[in-house]
């Protein structure tokens, strides 16, 4: 490593490089000779925040002397991973700053795997976030992201005995250069207390108050067009320590309320499996949406005066349940600090506030136990109740039945009483939409149709998209410089102009380029796998993925049944030409969910047997990833060859993996669930592979008349490989470990695994016939690529803003 520039350097890579050493020497405090590769990194983040920010605070300017509208979503996650070549790639300065670290010997992709990854979000629902900040800037829209700024994140899975282990994320443990701590935006948020009336005013006076201040974030747009802000909640007691409590000997005692103030920051998705985890979660949804709140009203005030043109200046978008209470914390500044009548201030909420629903399932589709909802906040309670009353008279005006308006009701009123907040996010937005057209469907039919009778125009779809900047262009160096080639750059600005691609899709010279591309992506992953897990792996192989939150309805079991299947049928036939395959899995399991963290040991066991079996060599491999996230998702979706997306259907809102495959040229093999319908659609049924039961399918054979102890005896390759794992051939250790959850499949088969196998198992053959045929599978790879532009993020973004946000 030399101790300073040659002065070789010319133009932006000269600055750039001045940028650093003076980032280093002032910022960081260190010599180049002192640096460690740590310091360059902080070096170089803080060279390139420069740029950004005269951008950010640009941006800025332009929306105010506009007066312009503005976006706030609202999300509990933001799975935004790493920043540094996300800001590189979309200020063109990537080349500029290898150049300019070359001359102090260094390389940078070393050192962006230093930055670790934001702990701020767990699956699809954050990272769709992260893609939707990313297009906002990038469509040059003014928008904001708020969330809660996690300490410790989700959690770090480590895998110990093939069983997961949760450890905290330590992201910020050595600082964060991103952000930025906005003393001077910080709000009171309380909890508990009384209702009191003053001279005709209603009052809340809270029991307890946290201080909430706000961290933000630059989001860089394709090409520096223009950066929001991501900003994010920390969490403080307004009395941090208790000095005569601390004097007196009560060291704990006196730090208790900054305890207390900390924990609703400290962990994603806390359990809410006991009474005082219920309280958290609640205490948590509220604290965000609150200081989110406060901070829109205060902003809009600040700018244009009358707090009466909020829906003309601002739309908030709620990204699923988790903000719902946000509709009644507006209605309590409205009212009780603006002093608006009832009618006047719903007016302005539901002019204000647009609602994403991301799930068919109950336990998502949150409720609170109404004792716990009034105690923590009695004057939302009384909100509520009358936001109830006006929806409930709605009903009854508008003829609907008893049972209807039951389930309409804010207050389920069945057993415990609980508080309904989709219902709320439901009634107090102006817009209520779906993420894929089957899902949409699905909520006017179900969860929502009672509400839908009531409010039939509110329902509408959003099918969801992901940046290709970041999916395929940043993810995928090769392919995106071999689809220059072939069409040019204006699918970087406009992904769908890679349908030019489709042209081409049976050129040989183009098909074999592709694989090659492919093939070197799966020799990269081979060996960060082999790094990880001390496993080798063949790059010729077929690499077979599911990378995803471990969840029953995603359907983890079902693959890891059809392996085991596979692999006894590779030792009954060894005379077959069997296709030589990796099974890729990785996902976290949330800490209480028994049989998803059950499911990873079976995946580990399966792995641990078949990868020690001498008699299938190379024809069958199979590896469980720990810790996935987006750093990993970058790896693994640009070598994967089969993109597993084969939820029970009727069950996937969207996914959005299934969307970045494609984009990188994976043939997918699904259901027809989600947006997987609507990627088969656009790609051609022939070049994807579609299998099982469909959603109306399903629900039938749940109302009735299933049994799926004749499926699995009806299924010799089934009921011996199911035979197999609930005997303890995969667990000699424990050999009831999994018996359990064999004889559920007997039993109920709630999720169609018994259903679906033998469907699933014909389709990974013609998988394999078709993966034969290689002029045939790269064809199909290329109209992967060619017809998935549409399911970017800038289109999705694009429908909200002119038909939510009126903002386009």
């Amino acid at each position: 490593m030399t101790n300073s520039s040659n002065g070789s350097l010319t133009g932006k890579a000269a600055t750039l490089e001045a940028r650093i050493l003076d980032a280093l020497h002032h910022r960081v405090g260190k010599t180049e000779r002192a640096a460690k590769p740590h310091d360059w990194y902080n070096a170089a983040v803080l060279a390139m925040r420069d740029d950004i920010i005269d951008n950010w605070f640009a941006s800025t300017d332009r929306t105010h002397e506009a007066e312009g509208k503005r976006v706030y979503y609202l999300s509990l996650e933001f799975l935004i991973g790493r920043l540094l070549r996300d800001a590189l790639s979309n200020l063109g300065s990537t080349r500029e700053m290898e150049q300019a670290l070359r001359e102090h010997g260094l390389d940078l992709a070393p050192l962006e795997e230093l930055e670790p990854d934001a702990a701020l979000g767990n699956g699809g629902l954050g990272r769709l976030a992260a893609c939707f900040m990313e297009s906002l800037a990038s469509l040059d829209i003014a928008a904001a992201g708020y969330g809660i700024r996690y300490i410790n994140g989700m959690f770090r899975q480590r895998i110990d005995d093939g069983w997961q282990i949760e450890l905290p994320e330590t992201w910020l443990a050595h600082g964060n250069p991103w952000e930025f701590e906005r003393r001077e935006s910080a709000y009171t948020i309380g909890f508990g207390g009384e209702v009191v009336s003053e001279g005709g005013a209603i009052r809340w006076v809270p029991g307890e108050k946290i201080e909430a201040t706000a961290f933000d974030t630059p989001v860089v747009g394709w090409q520096g067009k223009r950066v929001n802000t991501l900003r994010l909640w920390n969490a403080n007691a307004v009395d941090p320590i208790q000095l005569a409590a601390f004097n007196a000997g009560d060291h704990a005692g006196a730090l208790a309320a900054q305890v207390r103030a900390d924990s609703l920051v400290r962990v994603l998705y806390p359990a809410d499996s006991t009474p005082a985890g219920q309280e958290l979660r609640l205490r948590q949804e509220f604290f965000f949406s609150s200081a989110s709140i406060q901070d829109i009203v205060r902003r809009h005030i600040q700018y244009f005066g009358d707090v009466r043109s909020l829906p003309e200046k601002a739309a908030i978008q709620l990204n699923d349940t988790h903000p719902s209470v946000a509709v009644a914390e507006l209605m309590r500044l409205l009212m009780d600090d603006h002093h608006l009548a009832f009618d006047e201030a719903w007016d302005i909420t539901r002019g204000t506030i647009a609602y994403t629903n991301h799930t068919l399932l109950p336990e998502a589709l949150e409720s609170w136990p109404l004792p716990l909802f009034e105690r923590l906040l009695p004057r939302h309670m009384q909100i509520v109740y009358t936001i109830n009353a006006k929806v409930l008279r709605e009903a009854r005006k508008a003829g609907l039945e008893d049972a209807s308006i039951a389930a309409i009701s804010l207050i389920d009123e069945h057993g415990e009483r609980r508080v309904r907040m989709a219902n709320l996010a439901f009634v107090g937005a102006h817009s209520v939409n779906g993420v894929a057209a089957l899902h949409t469907e699905l909520m006017k039919q179900t969860v929502f149709a009672d509400l839908h009778k009531l409010y039939p125009a509110r329902i509408n779809n959003k099918t969801n998209g992901v940046t290709p900047r970041r999916w395929l262009h940043q993810s995928n160096p090769r392919l995106t410089g071999l689809i220059r080639e072939a069409i040019g750059d204006g699918f970087k600005a406009d992904a769908e102009q890679l349908a030019s691609l489709a042209a081409m899709a049976g050129d040989k010279a183009l098909g074999e380029r592709v694989d090659e591309v492919k093939r070197a992506n799966k020799v990269d992953l081979a060996n960060h796998l082999r790094e990880l897990t001390g496993l080798r792996l063949d790059a010729d192989a077929l690499f077979d993925v599911q990378i995803k939150r471990i969840h029953e309805y995603k359907r983890q079991l079902l693959n890891l049944i059809e392996t085991v299947a596979l692999y006894d049928q590779i030792r009954s036939h060894p005379e077959r030409d069997w296709v030589p395959r990796v099974k890729i899995f990785g996902g976290k399991a949330a800490p209480t969910y028994h049989n998803a963290k059950l499911i990873i040991k079976l995946a580990n066991d399966i792995a641990r047997r078949i990868n020690s079996d001498p008699s299938v060599g190379e024809l069958l491999k199979v590896v469980f990833v720990p810790n996935y996230n987006v750093s990993l998702a970058e790896r693994i979706i640009p070598a994967a060859d089969l993109s597993e997306q084969i939820s029970t259907a009727g069950m996937e809102a969207s996914g959005t993996g299934n969307m970045k495959f494609a984009f990188n040229g994976a043939l997918t093999i699904g259901t027809l669930d989600g947006a997987n319908i609507e990627i088969m659609e656009r790609v051609g049924t022939e070049n994807i592979v579609i299998f099982g039961l469909t959603a109306e399918e399903v629900a039938a054979k749940r109302a009735g008349g299933y049994s799926p102890r004749e499926v699995i005896e009806g299924s010799s390759e089934l009921a011996q490989a199911i035979h197999s794992i609930a005997s303890g051939v995969y667990s000699p250790d424990e050999p009831t470990r999994y018996q359990g959850l064999m004889d559920a499949l007997y039993n109920s088969d709630w999720f169609m695994v018994a259903a679906d196998f033998d469907a699933y198992a014909a389709a990974q053959r013609e998988v394999e016939q078709r993966w034969c045929d290689r002029p045939a599978w790269r064809k199909s790879a290329i109209m992967n690529i060619a017809n998935v532009g549409w399911f970017s993020s800038d289109r999705t973004i694009s429908e909200y803003a002119r038909e939510i946000w009126g903002v386009m």
